[in-house]
This record gives structure tokens, C-alpha cells and sequence, in this order.
């Protein structure tokens, strides 16, 4: 959405326009709940949490100002949302669910991906360890950790929309990412010096 038409609809948002707010988060509320799904490792979680952030956001928007972009001033409010409810849950109690299981919808259960039917089985079963593996890696982190792999390594932000939305000077989040990777490296150095 080109910068002018968002701050059309800032404006608008601003005044009490339900439908501005609409049109400005609802290009989001996929990335935030994929953010928040792997921040809690549960995507019943983070679809209340997706909630959390969406009222959050719509009480709190007649606040922003731009300093930010909205993206980033909505990452941060997913982000504080994300690390009260690790807090709450306490990090040992973390349940992590693949994201290769299924869905409960009003139809039953249903896959959340199309199966590849052209993949040789056993590649299938290894690369749905590898993801279980690297998921289990990631809630390992510490909640601070985990904020900036996800944001940079999964969710596609700059250092400095990263920045920007934890309120952190740039080397800072640069050296989170690298201690992140390192500690990650290291939980996964077992499995994959098991598969070679």
C-alpha cells in the first residue's frame, strides 16, 4: 500500500473510522499471527493473542504518531503481547506445536499445507523432523532471543525495523541475532550431526 494512501487512512483511523482501521491492519493481521505462533509455539495462542493486538492496536491508534512504520509500531504491540503471555505461562511450560498439523475447522480437521505428492516420502518425513526440530530450537530461546530470529530470519524485517519496534540501538539487535543463531546452531549441532 503506497505511503500516502496509509496515511489517508491513518487520518481516518485517528477520527474513529472503523473501516480505515480495517483496511490498514488486515494486510498485517497473516504476518502477526505467523510472528506470534512462533514467539508462543502454539497457534491457538496466538490467534487470541492476533486479537490482543488487533484491539490493542485500534484503542491505541488516535496515539501513533509515525515515528515508526504502522508495521513496526505493530510489532512491537505483538511483541510486549507475546513476551507478557511467555511471562504468564512461565518458558518451561512453552507446549510447541508443529505447524504441519492440523487445523480444527468448521469442516473438521483440515491440513494446513497442500501435500507435495511429487516428494519422496522419506524427504517428507525428514524435512517435517527438521522443521519440529528447528521449532523446538527456537522456544528454547529466551524470549528476547527468539523476538529477533523471528522478526529477522522468518518474518523478513530490516536491523532497523527491528530496532525500531523493541526500541533497541541497532548493535544491539545485531548482536541478539547473532547470539540467537549461535545458541541455535548449538541445539541443533545434535540432530544434525545426526543425519549426516
Amino acid at each position: 500500500m503506497p505511503s500516502n494512501q496509509v496515511e489517508a487512512l491513518l487520518q481516518r483511523a485517528r477520527a474513529g473510522d472503523g473501516e480505515a482501521f480495517e483496511q490498514l491492519i488486515e494486510p498485517h493481521v497473516g504476518r502477526l499471527y505467523n510472528y506470534l505462533a512462533r514467539m508462543v509455539g502454539d497457534p491457538a495462542d496466538a490467534e487470541d493473542l492476533t486479537q490482543d493486538v488487533i484491539l490493542r492496536a485500534h484503542r491505541a491508534i488516535g496515539s501513533f504518531r509515525g515515528g515508526a512504520t504502522f508495521q513496526t509500531w505493530l510489532y512491537r504491540i505483538a511483541t510486549n503481547i507475546a513476551v507478557d503471555a511467555l511471562r504468564r505461562r512461565g518458558r518451561r511450560n512453552a507446549r510447541v506445536t508443529s505447524l504441519d498439523d492440523p487445523l480444527q475447522a468448521e469442516q473438521g480437521l483440515v491440513a494446513r499445507e497442500v501435500r507435495d505428492t511429487q516428494r519422496d516420502p522419506q524427504r517428507l518425513a525428514e524435512a517435517s523432523e527438521l522443521i519440529e526440530q528447528v521449532q523446538n530450537a527456537i522456544a528454547e530461546l529466551s524470549p528476547k532471543l527468539r523476538a529477533v530470529v523471528v522478526l529477522f530470519d522468518i518474518q523478513g524485517l530490516t536491523y532497523d525495523e527491528i530496532a525500531q519496534t523493541l526500541r533497541l540501538p541497532l548493535g544491539t539487535v545485531k548482536s541478539r541475532l547473532f547470539n540467537a543463531r549461535t545458541r541455535l546452531r548449538e541445539l541443533l549441532e545434535p540432530y544434525v550431526a545426526g543425519a549426516a
